[in-house]
């Protein structure tokens, strides 16, 4: 056992730690908002540096958005077909030779061209990235802990852009904001590519077996037609709505562009429904609570992209704030997002998915009331700051939750297209909200700076679109009472595919009531063991002895220790510590006195381990268990033999330490 104990040790250090990848993929996100944020403070000195106009300072941002939005559902597909780490490292190339052309421009046409040929790269970036986390940490606390780090980096990238933007414009000027995400983006491409594994490149259709053609791609068809409909549809739905700030609702441009946007959308869905390699498939959808993440993850960014614009210009144009005090305000904002996504996984599994999404929503609501009490004459102190942190706390937690929602149940061929719908969702919810909500602050402002000093009417605007943004999040919580409830309950959950987050089925034996499905090992998995034994003990001793997890260490050596988290039941789960490893393991299907399965990921290792029960077959009253496990990952492709040998010497003594210790009892 102790050349077992070996070979998983070294097997599983030739690879980096899930920990360090997942910082390589979190910067890679940070990095994408920190490019959506850090021009807002600079908009001022980047005018007078290239010479624009209003529509042209307007276009330094929406260019950006307009790109990532519009693009976000093909650069998710795009990484499902041609492998999630290499559109990564392809979208990382591009984003930095943009972020360096940007702060080398010299004219407003090469400038807002760099910008959408950002957005273009953070297109490939984002949803590539959320894949491969989400593949990293397929199922259980472990992915919840990831999301927390996900959504942390997330408002730490739009809070911190500001504040690094009012300190590199105020130090070196504005062509440092992007020299520095240049720089950035460059050391998270060399990250990505010496800590995220090759194999983690392979992306397999939906029987779960990743197709190969010559090239070693993965197979299947990209959807042109689709792509480019729903792509067009976007790009005129996102231009419509920025350019309505300026132009007006009414006007021509806006209101043709809002129309083909509709069209386009009406024909992408009559092409998705006859296109059997559709975009954007009806089983996405069909797959956990996709629908609800996405909807409501779209009604949270409404707000988000607003909040970041209205605020820093509350601060700058009315309170008179310099672009280094606008950065600096921006922290506590900044630090309470962090806070938020690092507790939100804790809070979740103590009040669960749906009423977590639910306070987290009416917590960010009241810290907009707050802000919707903002005063001409009024201070950082008493008019920011404590609402801030309320924002902070309610946006992280609840962006953690709704991307958790957006990819549950999710089968791994399709996992780049989720994160590109909850990207797309959220971009394009961004874009509308803060059209809407700029059209409304702009109408109130000219409503009354007939009647009010120019500040306090500017105030009254921007009071306005914070009490709306409130009120949209209050009805967005109550849509979350009503849509995030899980069907059909955890104690049965759908394992209709043998993808990592969800262990492959077949029907149930006869003589079962306790599910319709029996959870299986991944077939397709790179290292199998299966094994057997006779135990001379009643099969209830067995049973027992085997189920009792907390007495484990007492007669299994190769066990440090365990903790059972509850009662021993489907969706549960329980820790223990083996082989220099620690592992939690949810239980997947249980039939009492005859089966128990659990699995889970460890360490970059996604196992499934069966273990059934029977009367021996010699009518002695003895017990025959059977075993089998699977393990797949990215260490296993990397040392396949070994930890196969591992794995079967691991299961060999387990079942040896059982035997011996029923018999005993017996």
């Amino acid at each position: 056992m102790n050349d077992a104990r070996t070979n998983t040790e070294q097997a599983v250090s030739r690879t980096p730690g899930p920990g360090a990848v997942l910082a390589a993929l979190a910067a890679a996100q940070f990095t994408v908002m920190l490019g959506t944020s850090i021009v807002n403070v600079a908009l001022p000195q980047i005018r007078a540096g290239v010479g624009l106009s209003d529509g042209g300072t307007t276009w330094v941002v929406n260019s950006y958005g307009l790109a990532f939005g519009a693009l976000l559902l093909a650069g998710g597909r795009v990484a499902d077909l041609l492998g999630r780490r290499r559109v990564l490292l392809a979208g990382l190339a591009l984003f930095a030779l943009a972020s360096l052309a940007a702060g080398l421009a010299a004219s407003s046409a090469v400038l807002i061209a760099a910008r959408a040929v950002q957005g273009a790269g953070a297109a490939a970036i984002a949803p590539a990235a959320l894949a491969l986390a989400m593949g990293l940490f397929p199922s259980g606390a472990g992915r919840g802990r990831a999301l927390g780090v996900w959504g942390a980096v997330s408002g730490a990238g739009g809070a911190g852009g500001v504040l690094l933007g009012g300190v590199l414009t105020q130090a070196w000027g504005w062509p440092w904001i992007f020299h520095s995400v240049a720089l950035g983006a460059a050391l998270v491409l060399a990250a990505v590519a010496v800590l995220v594994p090759r194999a983690a490149d392979e992306a397999g259709p939906a029987d779960g077996r990743a197709e190969r053609q010559p090239s070693g791609r993965p197979g299947g068809r990209f959807d042109l037609l689709g792509t480019a409909t729903v792509t067009l549809a976007l790009t005129c739905l996102v231009w419509g709505l920025t350019t309505a700030r300026g132009a007006g609702w009414t006007d021509g441009g806006v209101l043709g562009s809002l129309g083909a946007s509709a069209v386009l959308l009406a024909a992408f869905y009559a092409i998705e429904l006859r296109r059997p390699n559709a975009l954007l498939p009806p089983r996405l959808f069909a797959a956990g609570r996709v629908a609800a993440g996405n909807l409501l993850m779209a009604l949270l960014g409404s707000v988000w992209i607003a909040l970041f614009f209205f605020l820093p210009l509350y601060q700058q144009q009315v309170l008179g704030s310099g672009p280094l005090a606008t950065g600096a305000g921006q922290l506590p904002l900044a630090a309470a997002n962090m806070l938020g996504a690092v507790l939100a996984p804790r809070i979740a599994r103590r009040l669960g998915a749906t009423m977590t999404v639910t306070a987290a929503l009416l917590t960010e609501a009241v810290g907009l009331v707050w802000l919707s009490g903002i005063r001409a004459d009024g201070s950082y102190l008493a008019d920011v700051l404590g609402p801030s942190v309320l924002v902070g706390l309610g946006l992280s937690v609840a962006f953690v939750q709704l991307t958790a929602l957006a990819v549950d149940g999710v089968p791994k061929q399709d996992a780049g297209l989720a994160g590109g719908l909850v990207n797309t969702t959220r971009q394009v919810g961004g874009a509308i909200g803060l059209a809407a909500l700029a059209t409304l602050a702009g109408s109130v402002t000219a409503g009354a700076a007939s009647r009010q000093p120019a500040l306090e009417a500017l105030t009254a605007g921007y009071r306005s679109a914070f009490a709306v943004s409130a009120a949209v999040l209050f009805a967005t919580a109550l849509l979350a009472l009503l849509l995030t409830r899980r069907t059909p309950p955890l104690s049965s959950p759908p394992l209709s595919s043998p993808s990592l987050s969800s262990p492959p089925t077949r029907p149930h034996r006869k003589g079962s009531t306790v599910m319709s499905t029996e959870v299986t090992i991944d077939e397709t998995a790179p290292v199998i063991v299966r094994l057997s034994t006779v135990i001379d003990a009643p099969p209830a001793t067995v049973w027992g002895l085997h189920t009792d997890i907390a007495d484990w260490p007492v007669w299994n050596e190769d066990i440090d220790r365990t903790e059972v988290h509850g009662p021993l039941l489907p969706g549960n789960s329980f820790s223990w510590h083996t082989h220099g490893l620690d592992i939690t393991s949810t239980v997947y299907e249980l039939v009492p006195g005859e089966r128990i399965v659990w699995g889970g990921p460890a360490s970059g290792i996604t196992g499934v381990h069966v273990w059934t029960f029977e009367p021996a077959a010699d009518g002695t009253g003895g017990t025959t268990v059977r075993t089998e496990e699977s393990w797949s990952g990215a260490p296993v492709e990397a040392a396949v033999d070994e930890l196969a040998k591992a794995l079967h010497g691991s299961l060999e003594a387990w079942l040896s330490h059982l035997k011996a210790r029923a018999e005993q009892a017996a």
